[in-house]
């Protein structure tokens, strides 16, 4: 890795550096913030660029090096923040005119966390409105670009920006959130790696809501083990989010290179697979052979509890987020973006009845599965998305057809989130028009470790080091 440039290296190869003394803080910072200032401008990944704070930081983290007080290796490794997420000092828009003046005074759980490892704030990366689109298309501040095509493409949704800020290498790690496939749609479209936690693991205290049942934390990096080394700083109780407590916390790095020898991996035919691409479809023929050569027992299952949740995964977030947005919506609907204020006006023709039926049956399959369809299963092998990104241009024709798109690529992500699995999408090739394409990995709840050490060994296996080629920008 000596002569790849600094942008493209993941955070293990740049902590080695920073703790060897090869490479500062400084150092690090200040090429990151160059290259946003060169990309940022086309990508539109950022909406906010924190670069005199940065490199404050960045020079205190070095000082810090040098007199043997590194926190932990993320020390010094400087990372975007998607839109929702609290920094002391910054606004929280969520992507949201509406939200200007939201600056608030103290970090959420996680970005103070963070901080406590070293981190350091690049700044803040765009998201769809209130986090509420697959898509990841923004009327109000602009929708990223996706940077693998010259035509503007879908980046994914609702953590575009973060997406494509780690994908074009403006920074090797950004946060993201995850409640009907936030994290996992963008990797797969960006060409990165996404980790969907079990809700739970993560505190989601000073995150802008969307849905208290199903938010989830988790971040986007070049590799798995990154998004491990990331997740470990994060875990842990809250009295902040009351999903936490009781939930202790496990360390993931001891197995994390261990192999899938033995694993019993499941693949969903009946519901994740359904009018896949044809490149996708191959894609995921290959994906399940790399496991059979890695020593795992790979078999086509059935999965009726993932049926039912499919069928209820939009009454439950569609319902709370009308609840978090009353006002909002009720008084501010036109000073949303367009597609989101339509959605939400929707939305609240969903009854009571309807949201209290959908809670009592995500709570039947989230158990029946444990004792069905995932008994003898550690791991489900699935599509990210149906197909690549299409045409940004393609969800704009009318309100219907944004909904009917928006659906079709949620499929697979938003189901997991009912079930309660956690979930990991991981690059696994490109398509004849040069786009990535997503591995999803599914473990049973709580089951980290295991999903991460599956998803290692297929990167490993694979060696998926790619970049898009921005020659278009020029």
């Amino acid at each position: 890795m000596t002569d790849t440039p600094l942008h493209e290296l993941p955070i293990t190869e740049l902590s080695r550096r920073i703790r060897d003394r090869s490479l500062s803080p400084t150092a690090l910072t200040a090429h990151l913030l160059a290259r946003i200032e060169a990309l940022n401008g086309p990508l539109h990944a950022f909406n906010l660029v924190t670069a005199d704070r940065a490199m404050a930081e960045a020079e205190a983290a070095t000082a810090q090096v040098k007199a043997g007080q590194a926190t932990s290796p993320l020390h010094g490794i400087p990372y975007a923040v998607k839109d929702i997420f609290d920094v002391g000092g910054l606004p929280t828009t969520a992507g949201s005119r509406t939200l200007g003046e939201n600056i608030p005074d103290q970090d959420g759980t996680v970005t103070r966390k963070l901080r406590e490892a070293g981190m350091i704030v690049l700044g803040k990366t765009i998201t769809v409105e209130f986090a509420k689109g697959i898509a990841g298309i923004n009327h109000i501040q602009g929708t990223p670009h996706n940077p693998w095509h010259a035509e503007a493409h879908i980046p994914g949704g609702s953590s575009a920006g973060s997406a494509v800020a780690v994908s074009s290498g403006m920074a090797p790690m950004a946060l993201g959130s995850d409640t009907g496939g936030s994290v996992r749609a963008p990797a797969a479209l960006c060409g990165t790696v996404g980790l969907k936690t079990t809700v739970g693991r993560i505190s989601r205290h000073g995150v802008f809501p969307l849905s208290w049942s199903l938010d989830s934390v988790g971040p986007l990096t070049r590799s798995v083990e990154d998004a491990a080394l990331v997740y470990q700083a994060m875990q842990g109780e809250d009295l902040g989010d009351d999903s936490t407590i009781g939930v202790p916390t496990h360390d993931v790095m001891p197995g994390l290179k261990t192999g899938v020898k033995g694993l019993r991996i499941g693949i969903p035919r009946d519901i994740f697979f359904d009018d896949l691409d044809p490149e996708v479809e191959a894609a995921m023929a290959a994906c399940a052979q790399v496991f059979r050569d890695l020593g795992a027992h790979v078999e086509n299952i059935a999965y009726p509890e993932a049926m039912e949740a499919k069928a209820i995964r939009a009454s439950i977030s569609s319902v709370e987020g009308c609840v978090i947005h009353a006002e909002r919506i009720r008084t501010m609907v036109d000073d949303m973006d367009p597609v989101v204020g339509q959605r939400m006006l929707a939305d609240r023709e969903r009854g009571g009845t309807e949201y209290a039926d959908a809670l009592r049956r995500m709570q039947i399959v989230q158990r029946a599965q444990l004792s069905g369809s995932l008994r003898d299963i550690d791991i489900l092998l699935t599509p990210t998305i149906p197909e690549p990104a299409r045409p940004v241009a393609e969800f704009e024709t009318s309100f219907a057809e944004y909904s009917r798109l928006s659906t079709r690529f949620s499929s697979n992500t938003a189901t997991g989130n009912v079930l309660g699995l956690c979930g990991l999408s991981v690059p696994c090739g490109l398509s004849a028009t040069g786009l990535p394409m997503g591995l999803m990995l599914y473990a049973k709840p709580f089951a980290e470790d295991v999903l991460l050490r599956a998803g290692f060994a297929f990167e490993q296996a694979t060696d998926w080091n790619r970049h898009p080629d921005l020659g278009w920008i020029g």
